[in-house]
């Protein structure tokens, strides 16, 4: 009989990192018997959607996956509505303390269970010094896909190799040559931190370097989608060992059975890949004159269309919420001129919706998840990014992958200045982006030809003998034989 073996779970903060942290500690215990996980969350004060889900989420615990939220330190929140990096380094600095009580009450706790390790997300690659003091390795479970994760290394690489200032990178600047990509790289589509003065390049390339000194890169991708990049990261020496296991995707119910059984009531009355779908992520919003410009485009272009509007954060929050009543925003009469097509809804159950055969297109910002679900249901996209790293992925689905069309790839939200107001996207370019989206035959929108062979291979790569499935058996040996050493 196999020893009993833990590992400990620390992922960052937000929806989009902490989904993908569950998904793969529950495809761990399903795949290794004699391996159990404890997840130690945190989240972000006023964050209601985690919250909820890891409340859900507990009510179901495995007795082999224990998942423990850590509270907060006050003093650390004091700049939590100012976004810079010095308040997320100090977030995840002040959960060292609890982590280390945590591992330590594990230990303690359990003769008979040998600690394997720590899977820490990239952004919370600080907690390896928690690892360290338990004398054991440390992995990196890292939310975005493999050729960004090309690029952030790229970009430390020319910082501490080269000496370059990456913050003094322009838009005018030649395009950069990546290994991680088939193409050159535009300077004006790099992470808006990347290139930021006031400490978040440093905290984004800082993250990088943290990540090269772990045992080993686990990845939310498969190799068919990504194999360039993949290939590129696993031919270099500096690189620790890249595992991608994914796609690592939460197909379950989103918990607000009423309004999904209404949206999804509401696609069973429209032919099949007849919709496009508008949806921006949990933090995606537009003001009003962008909101009347999309409103536009959507009447000109007469596709019928199910749009998830948000209202843009209020003043001490960094998260939209829904209108009590989109007409407030809306050209006047718009709803009742196009009641018969569309639909604008506010919270969305976007698996359930991808997944539904009237949806035949995807206006998205371009979040790596977002990316993933699209891809396993087949849906081609539009792309229309909004912060973070979102312009990078719109570059790789438009010119790397080739399941993707493009609205507004160079597009941008400030989310370090809130008074900056940005550029306006006319009706005119989003109309002309959806009825290129929206074009079924597969010969002119050869967009709509690749999402659905990936959707096909994505499936395969998790199947028995599948590329993911093997990279999975090897990062389990490896934490084994890493165990042993």
């Amino acid at each position: 009989m196999q020893d009993a073996v833990e590992l400990v779970f620390v992922p960052f903060p937000g929806m989009g990192h902490i989904r993908p942290a569950i998904d793969m500690a529950k495809l761990l215990i399903h795949t290794q018997r004699n391996l159990s996980v404890t997840l130690l969350a945190t989240t972000f004060p006023n964050d209601s959607k985690v919250t909820s889900y890891l409340e859900s989420f507990l009510s179901n615990n495995d007795s082999r996956m224990k998942v423990k939220p850590l509270p907060n330190d006050e003093s650390a929140l004091k700049n939590v509505n100012t976004m810079a990096s010095a308040f997320f380094r100090s977030f995840i600095d002040s959960h060292k303390p609890l982590v280390r009580d945590c591992v330590q009450e594990i230990v303690g706790s359990s003769g008979s269970v040998r600690l394997a390790g720590f899977v820490v997300d990239a952004y919370s690659s600080a907690m390896a010094d928690v690892a360290d003091e338990f004398g054991v390795p440390t992995y990196v479970l890292n939310a975005s896909g493999a050729a960004m994760l090309g690029l952030q290394l790229h970009l430390q690489s020319l910082r501490d190799d080269r000496g370059v200032d990456v913050t003094e990178l322009k838009d005018s600047d030649p395009d950069l040559t990546v290994s991680a990509y088939l193409n050159p790289f535009p300077v004006k589509l790099l992470p808006f931190v990347a290139r930021e003065k006031t400490g978040w390049s440093t905290f984004f390339l800082d993250v990088a370097k943290r990540m090269r000194e772990a045992k080993g890169i686990i990845v939310n991708t498969f190799f068919d989608l990504e194999s360039h990049a993949l290939e590129s990261l696993s031919e270099d020496e500096k690189v620790p060992p890249v595992y991608p296991v994914g796609p690592l995707l939460n197909l379950n119910s989103e918990n607000n059975q009423e309004s999904e059984k209404e949206i999804l009531e509401w696609l069973g009355h429209h032919p099949d890949s007849s919709v496009v779908f508008l949806c921006f992520g949990s933090a995606g919003s537009f003001t009003e004159s962008q909101v009347k410009e999309i409103a536009y485009a959507l009447e000109r272009s007469g596709h019928r269309f199910l749009w998830t509007l948000r209202r843009p954060p209020t003043q001490g929050s960094f998260l939209p919420t829904d209108y009590n009543n989109p007409t407030e925003v809306l050209p006047e009469g718009f709803l009742e001129r196009t009641k018969s097509i569309g639909k604008v809804i506010g919270w969305a159950p976007q698996v359930a919706v991808l997944a539904h055969p009237a949806i035949g297109g995807f206006v998205s910002h371009c979040g790596w998840n977002s990316i993933l679900e699209s891809v396993w249901f087949g849906v081609p996209m539009a792309t229309w990014p909004i912060y973070s790293e979102q312009q990078a992925n719109a570059f790789q689905v438009v010119r790397e992958m080739g399941i993707g069309v493009e609205i507004k790839m160079d597009y941008i939200i400030d989310i370090m200045d809130t008074t900056k107001i940005p550029e306006i996207v006319s009706a005119d370019v989003i109309e002309t982006g959806i009825r290129k989206l929206m074009v079924m035959d597969r010969h002119s929108n050869p967009a709509r030809k690749k999402a659905e062979e990936l959707k096909e291979q994505s499936r395969a790569a998790l199947a028995e003998g599948g590329s993911s499935y093997s990279y999975l058996g090897r990062f389990l040996e490896q934490v084994m034989t890493n165990l042993g050493s």
